[in-house]
């Protein structure tokens, strides 16, 4: 059971080396955003009675937790699988499946932390106050968690690295747009709104700007949250071990 972290730690000196080009890189899409959505098209735009900086901060931290865990560990995991041929080692050694990808998944929600730290701080500079408490965080825990499984899951599966972009563009891209980091999902039409409801993101996005404007944890997005967390664990230790 413990054999999950010889993997994470491996990811981890590998993060180490790249720590600062990691950092660096994950500036500069919410830099932008924050200039574009802060500054730029949102500052003479009232949310809810608050800033639109104040509302567009917890969604543009969602979205990054979204996308840098799903890339950090679908993409590295993808090319090992198709490319490098290096995966085979994992799937030799006597490590578990469920060690395994508990511990590529660890790796890639360490990585969304620190890029959703990121963006915090960020958003402070630019003048957002959101209350990042301990339910703030957790809400981010599961959200890194849940996409860096998924990335598994998506590694795992689709045949071909363009299929991983695919994949990318048809699952994640409407994800990143829709689920209530730039707008409210209720603006959409009804059965547009009720669909993404049902995501993950919207979720995540609902349950951050709540937290940040000091109304408590949503309990309904807790909960679809965490079973989403329950759901890709599960298809991604199947889809490792199908391969064993």
């Amino acid at each position: 059971m413990l054999d999950f972290y010889t993997v994470f730690w491996r990811e981890m000196l590998a993060f180490r080396r790249s720590f600062w080009k990691f950092t660096a890189t994950r500036l500069i899409s919410p830099f932008l955003y924050l200039v574009a959505f802060g500054w730029g098209l949102g500052r003479n735009i009232t949310v809810n009675g608050g800033s639109y900086l104040d509302f567009v901060v917890p969604g543009i931290i969602a979205l990054s937790a979204m996308t840098v865990s799903f890339n950090a560990v679908g993409v590295s995991l993808n090319m090992s699988r198709l490319y490098h041929k290096t995966l085979e080692e994992y799937l030799l050694a006597p490590v578990s499946s469920f060690s395994f990808v508990l511990g590529k998944v660890l790796a890639g929600t360490v990585r969304g932390l620190v890029a959703a730290l990121i963006i915090l701080v960020l958003g402070f500079l630019f003048g957002a106050r959101p209350a990042a408490g301990l339910g703030f965080f957790t809400v981010i825990f599961l959200t890194c968690f849940l996409f860096a499984a998924l990335g598994v899951v998506a590694a795992m599966t689709v045949p071909s690295h363009e299929d991983m972009s695919n994949f990318s563009t048809f699952v994640i891209l409407p994800m990143a747009f829709l689920c209530g980091t730039f707008f409210r999902a209720e603006n959409l039409p009804r059965v547009v709104a009720d669909l993404i409801y049902c995501l993950p993101l919207t979720h995540t996005s609902y349950a951050l700007r709540a937290l940040a404007a000091g109304k408590g944890l949503p309990l309904v997005s807790l909960a679809v949250l965490a079973g989403y967390v329950a759901v890709c664990l599960a298809a991604a230790v199947w889809t490792v071990r199908r391969l064993r």
